[in-house]
């Protein structure tokens, strides 16, 4: 496949966040994150967002532990005081993550009561304590994301005097934009990642009042040559939910935006053959049911002839009970149209 034209890629400035997906709660978990690896080499991931008190108090193991294929993999956190932020940040470095992520961006009410997410849009100077004590206790870059406003003010002011906020008294020197405002009102999570407008022209203009920061795009893109429009103005571009459902989109990138040749050994039955192992392996180590994997790959074939009932398949609940291996022959059987899916019984 050949690189979109226009993509910058001879110049390869943006470095480690040209490209990344983004942290989805209750999606881009371990088990995801190993599959997007099997797709892209050089696409940066994130975990998703893990709250300061789970690490402070929680089950540590569980809320960091990954694969070493994951890398380069960042972790998402949310918090706002200084002390615990500083704490987990040293975590997130002992155990081998190269970025901590402060998220400014998510506007559930769940955020709000918590104090993190987008409301902290309102305390710049507490997020750059916060960043502050997070960059002083590592060695590891640490990002913000966040979005282009709050409310229904759409001033780019507000987010200007944010981003110059977090970046001189905290020392960031990136940002993720997600290029919406969060209304925090009178929209769910879902509502507020499609109703406020997108305006990547704010976007574009933090960059170019902030040359020497590095900033990443991230809201409503799509296809490749809307992300390679978004290069042209800032440093990175990421991608959420269409990397989930239709991932892959993924096994093109490092041809598209890093002009590297495309691997004929990665293809969908490769990368299907590879989740089969991981779950095999995973449940071995961890007990994990092979469900909990497979839902992140159920978006794997899309487009192709027998898509759907291989999903049909690998999404049945009656054979939760029976090996993975079994699933997937059950599942190619079905693809091709041996097998129909509503017949398939659960084991005896």
């Amino acid at each position: 496949m050949q690189a979109v034209e226009g993509n910058g890629l001879n110049g390869l400035a943006a470095g480690p966040w040209r490209l990344s997906v983004a942290p989805m709660m209750d999606w881009t978990d371990r088990h995801c994150r190993f599959f997007h690896r099997l797709l892209t080499r050089r696409t940066r991931l994130y975990t998703e967002m893990v709250t300061t008190g789970a690490l402070i108090h929680g089950d540590v193991p569980r809320h960091l532990g990954y694969d070493p294929v994951e890398h380069p993999v960042a972790l998402q956190l949310g918090g706002s005081e200084p002390v615990d932020l500083a704490h987990c940040a040293r975590l997130a470095q002992a155990w081998g993550y190269e970025e901590v992520n402060l998220n400014c961006g998510c506007p559930s009410e769940r955020e709000q009561r918590g104090a993190f997410g987008a409301c902290l849009m309102a305390e710049p100077r507490l997020v750059a304590d916060g960043v502050a004590a997070m960059r002083e206790a590592v060695d590891l870059p640490v990002t913000v994301k966040h979005r282009i406003g709050l409310g229904r003010d759409e001033s780019y002011g507000f987010v200007r005097d944010f981003v110059g906020t977090v970046a001189e008294r905290g020392g960031c020197e990136v940002f993720v934009v997600h290029a919406r405002n969060a209304w925090l009102e009178g929209l769910s999570p879902k509502e507020n990642r499609e109703v406020p407008p997108l305006r990547y022209a704010i976007v574009h203009r933090l960059k170019a009042e902030f040359p020497h920061l590095t900033i990443v795009v991230n809201g409503g893109l799509e296809t490749p040559a809307q992300m390679a429009q978004e290069l042209a103005h800032v440093d990175g571009v990421m991608v959420g939910r269409r990397a989930y459902h239709h991932p892959w989109d993924l096994a093109r990138w490092d041809t598209t935006f890093f002009g590297e040749p495309h691997d004929p050994a990665t293809d969908h039955e490769s990368v299907e053959e590879a989740m089969v192992v991981y779950m095999v392996r995973e449940h071995a180590a961890r007990g994990t049911p092979w469900p909990q994997v497979a839902r992140h790959m159920l978006g794997l074939r899309n487009g192709q002839p027998g898509a759907r009932r291989w999903r049909q398949v690998w999404s049945d609940h009656r054979l939760r009970e029976r090996r993975p291996e079994e699933v997937a022959r059950l599942a190619r059987e079905a693809r091709i149209g041996t097998v129909e899916p509503v017949d398939l019984a659960p084991a005896t």
